[in-house]
């Protein structure tokens, strides 16, 4: 076995498999498992070649901070390397990042620093804009700025389309890749127009994106919103070169949160919400050929951190992207259906320890008391205080003596009005018929609902 000095030596050289699971028409389709470097993405590789290039530039001193503004991945391989080579870090972070990856990267010491996600290019809470203003602020700190940085393109440009090359055997056609700081498409596509000029290289894009429509159209429409992270923009990065892209494919969030999800049922691979954005593009290209191709295109990043948004089924549901039976009735707006599952509940013989840990496991402040499939009592925080508070060994009361059991609850035929109602009494919508007991319905869940109706 190799033995290695540093986890930074652990960066690239990442294997590459043959998909044989999906439909991929005449084409052999490999996937390069950027998910298997240290930090979890493919941007632990420029994220390595930017601070070592800044260093023998003089653009870091020792102890320096280094900022930068970024969606996701970057800014991990950027707390690793940083870690490692003892500066500070700041990141600059959209709030529509994965809670995991802002407690990963929370983790490695880095100051994270939470910004909108609603407002382009020019607006003071824009997330670059932002970065560029800590730096002029910050004395010896230095913004790395992947999306202006030369050798952020040069790594791919000099290490990733060789490495890539080598473990085909030469043998490539085509190669998907997404946008974010375009450094992976404007590098492997200058390289692989010298060493294989032949070979296509096509964009996955998601639907609101700029990319798509740019590339095929050579029109630039208007930036709207999308949920996959690490790909897709608003604008062209200054470094961003798509002179050498044959085609490019617009992927829906849906179907790229769908594909994610095969991947992981057919080919055992946990990959984020922009790998099934590019399987989901290099499935349809390889579709549309009409003779057998070679076609390579990357597991961007783990999916492990992304369990509480794409791989959450009530997250997807929030977002109007779960296809779930429609009643026509409150029932529509349940998060979490007793039926499906998906609801956490505590029975009366359970202890009041037992229900604290539910809460906090699942990040909820109340639980319905379910037994034999019926709703007999809530119970929530205070209830648990209340108990507790006189003599700690009560943890061990159960459920049945501290909860509330004169329940209001409301048919599925009410209306949204009577919900409003409840809540202006501070009361909970609990959906019940008879003795069939449906859920609950949140204020959040209600505000989802609205949310959805404007779209």
């Amino acid at each position: 076995m190799e033995v290695v000095n540093s986890v930074l030596e652990l960066i690239g050289n990442t294997p590459i498999l043959k998909l044989s699971k999906f439909d991929t028409g005449p084409c052999d389709l490999y996937i390069k498992m950027e998910s298997e470097n240290p930090g979890g993405s493919i941007k632990d590789r420029i994220a390595v070649w930017m601070i070592e290039a800044a260093e023998k530039e003089g653009k870091i001193e020792p102890g320096g901070t280094i900022i930068e503004a970024t969606a996701g991945n970057t800014g991990l391989g950027l707390g690793l390397v940083a870690a490692q080579k003892g500066y500070k870090l700041i990141l600059v972070i959209p709030d529509k990042m994965s809670p995991d990856k802002i407690r990963h990267i929370r983790a490695m010491g880095v100051d994270v620093r939470l910004t909108r996600s609603d407002v382009q290019k020019g607006h003071p809470e824009y997330y670059q804009d932002y970065a560029k203003r800590l730096a002029a602020e910050i004395p010896n700190s230095y913004f790395i700025d992947q999306f202006s940085n030369p050798n952020n393109p040069r790594t791919h440009r000099e290490f990733t389309g060789p490495e890539i090359l080598r473990q085909m055997d030469g043998k490539l056609d085509a190669v998907v890749v997404g946008v974010g700081s375009s450094g992976t498409v404007t590098g492997l596509s200058q390289f692989f127009k010298q060493e294989l000029p032949d070979l296509e290289m096509v964009v996955a894009d998601p639907v609101g994106s700029i990319l798509a429509d740019t590339i095929n159209t050579g029109v630039t429409p208007q930036a709207s919103s999308w949920l996959v992270e690490g790909i897709g923009e608003d604008f062209l990065p200054p470094i961003c070169d798509i002179s050498l892209i044959e085609k490019a494919y617009a992927i829906s969030d849906r179907e790229a949160f769908s594909t994610q999800r095969e991947l992981l049922r057919l080919e055992g691979i946990i990959a984020g919400s922009s790998t099934g954005t590019l399987l989901s593009a290099a499935l349809r290209y390889c579709r549309e050929q009409t003779e057998p191709k070679r076609v390579l295109t990357f597991a961007c990043d783990t999916g492990n951190k992304y369990l509480n948004k794409s791989f959450n089924d009530s997250w997807l549901a929030d977002q109007g992207l779960l296809e779930r039976e429609s009643h026509g009735d409150l029932r529509d707006l349940i998060a979490r259906p007793m039926d499906s599952g998906d609801m956490v509940t505590v029975t009366p013989e359970d202890n009041l320890i037992t229900t604290y840990k539910r809460m906090r496991m699942f990040d909820v402040s109340q639980l319905p008391v379910v037994q034999d499939g019926h709703i007999v009592g809530l119970i929530d925080e205070s209830d648990i205080l209340l108990g507790i508070y006189e003599d700690k060994d009560s943890f061990q009361m159960l459920v049945g003596d501290v909860m509330v059991k004169d329940l209001d609850t409301m048919s599925p035929t009410a209306s949204i009005d009577d919900v409003v109602e409840l809540f202006k009494q501070d009361k909970v919508a609990i959906v019940a018929d008879g003795d069939v007991f449906y859920g609950l319905i949140t204020r959040i869940d209600l505000i989802n609902h609205l949310r959805k109706q404007m779209l």
